[in-house]
């Protein structure tokens, strides 16, 4: 199998979908791998690692989406790529399409067999691909809203861990999965004062017998979330439905019982933010103002951390793009049901209910396409 990787153009998104290494470990499975040149830049990988992995350097995206079988990105496709893809054709990235109707139309038109990695499921029903770009989210989340708070940033002055003789900020994260546990962990390590809600029972015994003492876990209801963002110095927006839109946990009306100068970090927001007034921000000019509320709302986070987000990406996806590039994708995804939780759409049909659902559109089955 052909397989391109493109560069990304999504603004400040400097991650790559595959490394030189994975590339070689593709080329060593005997695929054919074309690279569009300076893919790697972002992540301090030059073409001539490319080459020397084995991979054909290409001057255009163009190029690319004309002569592959796969495409291998990291963020969803923009408009252009979309008119790129042909019928058939497997894309293999995120897509996170609940909150985006107008890329599940461009892909539905498209014709393309689109696996997106944030359905993808293991065999504890957990999130695989997903997970290590939520874990450098959720720590991102707290090292951003840190910066936030600062007064140059239109926050409200305060150290996240305090000095002595004054107290440490007031962090609330609202979800205790994978971002919920790495933005409080690193809070914690920073010395902030923790508060983690989460509905799960099992989830929050986990947090508590992690944390102890370090971090206060509760129940998350109405009425406690409401009460706890009046004093919330910080509050991190880690709640996850699975390909489905994040639910509105904190309203406008709420914003403005929060202090002038707190902070939110929306890290729901490729799913379409967890807070009311949460609108996707870049990287280029990442917060805005909102009845004297910072948000930060940027929606490729771990492109920040190109490097350190690639390399933690690639350990997670390559399985299954060996998985695809060896069988086909019919193969591939009839072998592995896990992988067949990630076809979202296929040959001009909505293959994942939970966007139908959010979007108003007719979903079939994904196993009807094999």
């Amino acid at each position: 199998m052909r397989i391109g990787v493109p560069k990304e153009i999504k603004n400040h998104e400097y991650r790559v979908g595959l490394t030189p290494e994975s590339v070689a470990e593709l080329v060593h499975d005997n695929q054919q791998l074309w690279v569009e040149t300076n893919a790697g830049a972002g992540i301090g990988a030059s073409d001539a690692e490319y080459e020397a992995a084995g991979a054909i350097i290409k001057a255009t995206a163009q190029e690319i989406f004309d002569g592959c079988d796969m495409i291998v990105k990291v963020k969803e496709p923009q408009p252009v790529e979309c008119e790129m893809l042909r019928p058939g054709q497997i894309l293999y990235t995120y897509l996170h399409l609940a909150p985006d109707p107008v890329q599940t139309q461009a892909l539905l038109k498209s014709g393309a067999v689109c696996i997106a990695y944030e359905t993808v499921t293991d065999d504890a029903g957990d999130l695989p691909l997903l997970k290590p770009m939520s874990q450098v989210a959720g720590r991102l989340a707290i090292q951003t809203g840190a910066t936030a708070l600062q007064k140059d940033s239109g926050g409200r002055g305060v150290l996240l861990g305090g000095v002595p003789g004054v107290a440490p900020a007031k962090v609330l994260v609202i979800g205790g999965g994978d971002v919920g546990f790495n933005a409080a962990q690193m809070a914690v390590g920073l010395g902030a004062d923790v508060t983690i809600l989460d509905r799960s029972a099992d989830v929050m015994e986990r947090l508590s017998y992690h944390f102890g003492n370090r971090a206060k876990v509760i129940r998350s209801t109405p009425a406690v979330l409401k009460d706890l963002v009046k004093t919330a110095d910080m509050v991190v927006g880690a709640v996850l439905i699975p390909g489905a839109a994040a639910p509105k946990l904190i309203t406008r009306e709420m914003l403005s019982t929060m202090m002038d100068g707190s902070v939110l970090v929306d890290v729901a927001i490729d799913q379409g933010g967890c807070f009311e007034t949460s609108k996707p921000t870049t990287h280029a000019d990442p917060i805005y103002i909102v009845d004297g509320v910072v948000h930060y709302c940027v929606a490729n986070m771990p492109g920040a951390v190109a490097r350190t987000s690639t390399y933690a990406l690639n350990a997670a996806t390559l399985c299954h793009a060996k998985q695809i590039a060896r069988h086909g994708w019919k193969q591939a995804l009839t072998n592995n049901p896990h992988l067949l939780n990630g076809l979202n759409v296929c040959h001009g049909k909505l293959t994942y209910a939970a966007v139908g659902h959010a979007q108003g559109l007719k979903s079939v089955d994904a196993a009807s396409c094999l």
